[in-house]
């Protein structure tokens, strides 16, 4: 029989929590079992973070109404059918604080995405199963013009998180010679995002360009990175996936929890703090909160400084490498190699 529901104040308004007792997260040695309850409670307990980050943003639904168990699939993008899906147009029987922001998919379709204003939202989003909440690099009043350039270092092959790290360093030092501020956080899983707000008057194209330059550049200052798409073409190397800037592409947010045993947290960090980390799986629903209460959002001053993109579409421009692939559901995109496998290539499909 199903637990009664029972409420939760989320910033003074009281979220309905049906079926609190779910459990949505199985115990792990490290970690107890967690319920629906629970999880509705830790986007409470990290309100000043999770809104930091999504608010005024449109934002997509990670949605796992069933919980994270062995044979739940998650959908993709791309069409496959699974308990878990990606929720990008608000929900029919959303309640009237849940705001909404119209964005364009790269189809040239409209769509009313979630748009948190209060952290009621993400509340209520949890009771209804999200895990995961992925902003655009957007604010509702200009939708067209990203004000956070995003890179993301994903671990490829036999890396793993040490070696985002190492990467994450090398990183720290391009931003410094580019007068740019980049904001750490471990994605949840293996891999380390920064953030890094710019002024809103690029637009997605640039932005993603910007991308482009930004990991070019720390391939040519270490090793073990790449920036190939074609993942026949990486090897062992920490992948800048330049795509994660593309329109309608986008990344877990600060705060949120990830679809992975023991409830870990996509964690904001200090640079420092970044590299002593050993184990990501350190932060996550039981110990964040507490983290936040004690230290405060590490991200607080993230929206202090606008940062340009100047120069790295210079250097996008003066290396003259050109565009690389876009995700495959994008229409054909300007100056963009074909999309085609290395290894499938030919001369009836591959300019030379």
């Amino acid at each position: 029989m199903a637990s009664p529901a029972t409420e939760v104040d989320a910033g003074g308004r009281a979220v309905r929590v049906t079926n609190p007792d779910r459990v949505i997260y199985e115990a792990t040695e490290r970690t107890p079992e967690v319920t629906k309850l629970q999880v509705v409670q830790y986007y409470v307990a990290v309100g000043d973070g999770i809104m930091r980050a999504l608010r005024e943003r449109p934002t997509a639904l990670e949605r796992w109404p069933k919980g994270v168990h062995e044979g739940i699939t998650l959908s993709t993008r791309t069409g496959e059918h699974g308990d878990a899906f990606y929720q990008k147009r608000v929900p029919k029987g959303a309640p009237a604080y849940v705001e909404t922001a119209t964005i364009k998919f790269p189809s040239g379709r409209d769509a009313d995405e979630v748009c948190p204003t209060e952290v009621a939202v993400p509340a209520w989003a949890a009771q209804m199963g999200t895990l995961t909440f992925h902003p655009w690099p957007v604010r509702r009043s200009a939708p067209d013009l990203p004000d956070e350039l995003r890179i993301d270092l994903d671990p490829y092959g036999s890396t793993g998180f040490r070696d985002a790290v190492r990467v994450a360093g090398v990183a720290r030092e391009l931003l410094d010679d580019l007068g740019m501020v980049g904001f750490p956080k471990t994605s949840g899983n293996r891999g380390i995002h920064v953030y890094i707000r710019i002024e809103p008057r690029w637009d997605f194209v640039d932005v993603r360009h910007a991308a482009i330059a930004f990991g070019r550049e720390l391939e040519r200052r270490t090793s073990g990175v790449t920036t190939k798409w074609w993942k026949e073409e990486r090897g062992d190397a920490i992948f800048v996936d330049y795509n994660q800037n593309a329109r309608d592409r986008t990344i877990a947010s600060a705060y949120s929890l990830r679809a992975k045993p023991g409830a870990p947290v996509s964690t904001p960090m200090e640079w420092d703090e970044l590299a002593e980390v050993d184990d990501p799986a350190d932060f996550n629903l039981f110990t964040v909160p507490e983290r936040l209460a004690e230290r405060g959002d590490v991200h607080a001053r993230i929206d202090d400084v606008h940062c340009s993109l100047e120069r790295l579409l210079a250097l996008y421009e003066e290396h003259g490498e050109g565009e690389l692939p876009y995700p495959p559901d994008y229409p054909k995109m300007p100056g963009e190699p074909p999309r085609v496998q290395p290894s499938k290539k030919n001369a009836a499909n591959w300019e030379s």
